[in-house]
């Protein structure tokens, strides 16, 4: 199994993910959508970049499920009650990303939302992974 991450030189630079992402054989992992819930159900954190690194901390959680890691990420989208918040944290955003998850990016996209189903989320992540094999 394979990821190609593909940014055409004729786009915009690709800062903080691929324009494209090609996936060569393996197994494929829908992964759902992800909030800052704790091991009890209770949103946790204050803030946009509190709740980002709690609910990318749990979509890589269930992809490790799974047999997954960051590496296996073909696509993130992200859901945000707030884009201009999201804005002005993304250089705070990009550093959780490094941290967590490293420094390959899947194809993305980050749209704003009215509310999620939890009213206190301010950030909900989910992504579709292609493992290179199937867990036995």
């Amino acid at each position: 199994m394979s990821l190609e991450r593909v940014n055409p030189a004729g786009l915009s630079p690709a800062t903080g993910f691929s324009h494209a992402v090609t996936a060569t054989g393996g197994q494929l992992v829908l992964l759902a959508g992800q909030t800052a819930l704790d091991g009890a159900g209770k949103v946790v954190g204050e803030t946009l970049p509190a709740q980002f690194e709690r609910a990318l901390g749990n979509l890589l959680t269930a992809l490790a499920a799974t047999g997954g890691g960051p590496d296996d990420l073909a696509r993130v989208t992200v859901y945000a009650t707030d884009i201009a918040d999201y804005r002005a944290h993304a250089a705070e955003l990009g550093r959780v990303w490094r941290r967590l998850a490293g420094r390959e990016y899947p194809a993305m996209a980050v749209i704003g939302v009215v509310r999620l189903w939890d009213e206190q989320a301010l950030v909900e992540l989910d992504g579709i992974a292609v493992l290179p094999h199937p867990k036995p």
